[in-house]
């Protein structure tokens, strides 16, 4: 395998005495991993990552109660087992025996009680703590409006972990493989606080751990010898490179110094699969959205009419078949096809042409008071570094232009957009992925909840929206509950309170020495489940 090249202009990387002793030294048979992450993540803390290249990482790292396997199905993890109360609410989880973090400590019930707790406290401000709101009382204590205390996590035993629901929630055990429901070591991060996550003093239950974290350059994990399944990992060193620049990851993985990359130019597919053929260059749809958010707390996006006359400009299927080659199809409704027994919601102009869209959206403009003899529309539009979203950004400028908006673009580093983005940071238009949390429509229109501080970036707001919301939650009859969402999508997408564009497809550049890899709907690809040939 070629050397892979880091650290220019590096003069040092700290390498506390404990990690080394906690992991072996490397021997000549070492087997090292190359990943192309597809950006650089803001946070290794599970309490507050957000986006999926932390989450590529952070999931080799730390280990909850279940995870994905290769194909995209949820299996046990730290727990070997399971059982549920008659009414649906009370899960009593076994955890293995043999389930032990990096220090030698063993992975108990308290390390997700903790963790549960840390996620729900107000004062942590974790950035997904509605991802547990199933959980009792977890979205009143994270309101602020009961004590951190009643929680419905108790250790029954230092092996046996109870949780209790508000209501039966059928993909509640898909939830727990989501990183907000990960294990996290209390007695570390009480020692060293915020920096419990650098290399030296982080502790993992996972199949590797964290080394070296070298800001725009690379980050290393190597193996766990005290993870519970260690006998059967094959790869004892991950090596991730944070680039954002896919023309050079793709550069790297022809030139052998990349084994994996997530992203690569998608119009560039064809050639790419010509190049490296089509068994390296795989691409597939997924649960996930791409779409744009326009603030609505100011004009022009505070009119409904204006923000669906941006949306009926877009030409979704030029980005599909021009940008994507197809890779990604064009989109109407929020929620994504491909969720059993729910109908998607799309706006009545979506079976319009383009032609038509577009003298809509001019005619809704101007009954707003903009366009030729009105105010003007000055538009910026934010997205996060990639070639591919450059192009999307470009040609919807040039659609926005045809309709008499004068339209600017910048971008940002992922980790930097977003978190603008989610501190609350005022824009005119931004680009925004989601990808299935779990497989319900409720992950996407939750996004739209006015009470969503952390994702809601448009700051979308409907009364009736959130109403039927929170009545689907109570709703136990499960077409009644799915026909609440449909109605609720349906509000949002008639005033556009996201502008959906596409169905994302997931991209990747693998190489035919890695075994074990293969496309998923979740999009997750845990380093010990691989192997190099």
């Amino acid at each position: 395998m070629s050397l892979h090249k880091f650290g220019r202009g590096v003069s040092a990387v700290l390498l506390a005495g404990s990690m080394l002793a906690a992991f072996a030294a490397p021997s000549l048979a070492e087997v090292v991993i190359h990943r192309g992450n597809g950006g650089e993540p803001q946070t290794l803390d599970q309490a507050h990552i957000s986006i999926d290249v932390e989450g590529f990482i952070v999931r080799d790292m730390f280990e909850g109660l279940t995870v994905y396997n290769p194909d995209g199905k949820v299996i046990p993890g730290v727990a070997e087992s399971w059982s549920l109360s008659d009414d649906g609410t009370v899960y009593t989880f076994k955890l293995r025996d043999n389930a032990n973090w990096s220090d030698g400590q063993p992975v108990t019930a308290d390390d997700f009680v903790f963790a549960f707790k840390r996620m729900e406290d107000p004062k942590e401000a974790a950035e997904y703590a509605n991802i547990l709101y199933p959980i009792k009382n977890a979205e009143a204590i994270n309101g602020g409006k009961a004590d951190l205390a009643t929680l419905g996590v108790k250790a029954v035993a230092p092996k046996t972990l109870e949780i209790t629901l508000e209501r039966p929630t059928p993909y509640f055990i898909e939830l727990l493989a989501h990183y907000a429901a990960l294990p996290a070591p209390k007695w570390a991060i009480e020692k060293f606080g915020g920096d419990w996550i650098k290399p030296g003093n982080i502790v993992c239950n996972g199949a590797y751990c964290l080394t070296e974290n070298v800001p725009n350059d690379h980050i290393t994990s190597v193996k766990n010898p005290k993870f519970w399944d260690a006998a059967n990992v094959k790869i004892d060193k991950v090596i991730y490179n944070p680039s954002e620049d896919q023309a050079t990851t793709e550069r790297m993985f022809e030139a052998g110094e990349l084994d994996m990359v997530y992203n690569f130019q998608a119009d560039q597919m064809k050639f790419l699969q010509g190049k490296l053929g089509k068994d390296q260059v795989l691409a597939a749809p997924d649960l996930s959205s791409y779409y744009y958010v326009l603030d609505t707390r100011k004009a022009p996006f505070d009119d409904a009419r204006v923000r669906t006359a941006f949306s009926m400009a877009v030409d979704r299927d030029f980005l599909s078949e021009k940008i994507f080659s197809n890779t990604q199809m064009p989109a109407y409704s929020f929620v994504p096809e491909g969720i059993a027994g729910y109908t998607p919601a799309k706006p009545d102009w979506a079976s319009l042409d383009q032609l038509d869209r577009e003298d809509k959206a001019k005619e809704l403009l101007k009954e707003a008071g903009y366009g030729q003899g009105g105010k003007p529309l000055k538009v910026d539009i934010r997205f996060n570094t990639n070639e591919n979203h450059k192009k999307v950004a470009t040609a919807v400028a040039d659609m926005w232009k045809s309709i008499g908006a004068e339209v600017t673009i910048q971008n940002l580093d992922v980790k930097s957009h977003y978190a603008y983005l989610q501190e609350g940071g005022s824009f005119d238009a931004a680009r925004c992925g989601w990808q299935a949390d779990y497989a319900d429509p409720e992950n996407f229109l939750n996004l739209m909840v006015t009470s969503n501080k952390s994702f809601n970036y448009g700051h979308y707001s409907n009364a009736k929206f959130d109403e039927l919301m929170k009545a689907s939650y109570e709703e136990r009859d499960h077409a009644k509950r799915l026909q609440m969402l449909h109605d609720a999508e349906q509000i949002a997408m008639d005033e556009q309170g996201v502008v959906p564009l596409m169905v994302h497809a997931s991209t990747w550049l693998v190489s035919n020495k890695v075994k074990g890899f293969a496309m998923n709907g979740a999009n997750e690809h845990l380093t010990r489940f691989l192997s190099l040939q």
